[in-house]
């Protein structure tokens, strides 16, 4: 009969070991969180951060209310060259943008002259460092622009201020010069002379 009960002894035996393993592992693994709130609570000692997964996510957060929180101004400029008949200005001469998003802006052009004439814009960014961080998704200095005689128009440029921007460049400034296209003007007025009505001889 001892016999018999010797196994059934020795399975108990085994289940409560492997209960007081459970336990002391389930102790262990909380003397970390109970640790940290005596010494924050009890010693007034903070400690720094939580558990990895934790401080990665606080940074993250942080990082991306900061880049929110973060405006460059962009300053914007527009002339003509002596050769242009034309009036060119930006319609507003400051921006504050936000690293990162898309913005839009307007430049007013009019032609004064008394003929058709092509015109072509060239950007410039300032300081030279923020021009590889300063990307134009659309603008009228993609193409050459042509304007009537009187003819005026509202001139898009669309861009984006990158994140990576240097934290010390605090404004950019975009300015655009715009020169009197000769070649494709001629060809404008070439065109222009060859179907216009001719008088009977």
């Amino acid at each position: 009969m001892s016999q018999a009960q010797s196994p059934a002894r020795r399975g108990a035996g085994w289940l409560k070991l492997a209960g007081v393993a459970v336990l002391a592992f389930a102790f262990t693994f909380s003397l970390v969180p109970l640790y940290r709130i005596a010494c924050e609570k009890v010693f007034g000692i903070r400690l720094e951060g939580g558990t990895g997964q934790a401080r990665a996510g606080a940074a993250a957060e942080a990082g991306a209310a900061e880049r929110q929180s973060r405006t460059v101004r962009v300053q914007f400029d527009g002339g003509v060259n002596s050769k242009l008949p034309w009036a060119f200005e930006p319609e507003q001469l400051t921006m504050d943008v936000v690293p990162g998003e898309l913005n839009e802006a307007l430049y007013f052009a009019r032609n004064d002259g008394d003929r058709p004439i092509v015109g072509s814009a060239v950007p410039s960014v300032a300081p030279a460092r923020a021009s590889a961080h300063f990307t134009k998704t659309e603008c009228f200095c993609f193409t050459a622009q042509t304007l009537q005689p009187g003819e005026s128009r509202d001139m898009p440029v669309r861009f984006i201020v990158d994140r990576d921007l240097p934290e010390d460049v605090k404004t950019i400034t975009l300015s655009y010069t715009f020169f009197k296209n000769e070649d494709l003007t001629a060809r404008l007025g070439a065109a222009g002379s060859a179907n216009a009505p001719h008088a009977a001889p």
